[in-house]
């Protein structure tokens, strides 16, 4: 059984990089018989754990094939929905990284704002101050 998950995970794993751009060295042909030689295995075990469930387990256990398949069935609907919820909980993960990354954005904007205004306001009221027109309008004689 666990050698049947291990062949099992292979062959997802090929499925899954079958789904992305391919930079490796093998040929599409060479890939297509590496995955029809996994799934032919993955047939040929289970057909021999079938078997050996049918034919070779003691009576008392009864019917263990259909037993097995029921809770394997069980399994695998659980496991999806926890994979659902995984890749839910990963999409709302990063949805919530990105609105972080977009208000800390939003507020070194607003901040180099108001600072660029308070700056050029004082710049401005600095050369008000120091312009001879002032100055000369001025009773007391800037120094």
């Amino acid at each position: 059984m666990d050698a049947y998950d291990e062949i099992g995970k292979a062959f997802l794993m090929e499925e899954a990089q079958a789904k992305e751009v391919y930079t490796g060295t093998q040929s599409i042909g060479k890939r297509a018989l590496n995955r029809v030689i996994i799934r032919s295995r993955l047939d040929a075990m289970l057909a021999e754990l079938r078997e050996t469930m049918v034919y070779k387990a003691p009576p008392e256990l009864g019917d263990l094939w259909g037993k097995y398949e029921k809770m394997w069935k069980q399994i695998i609907a659980e496991q999806d929905e926890a994979h659902k919820r995984e890749t839910y909980r990963m999409q709302q993960e990063r949805l919530n990284r990105r609105r972080m990354v977009r208000r800390r954005w939003e507020y070194a904007t607003w901040f180099g704002a108001v600072f660029f205004v308070v700056v050029w306001l004082l710049a401005v009221l600095y050369l008000l101050r120091e312009s001879l027109t002032y100055r000369l309008l001025s009773s007391y004689v800037w120094r």
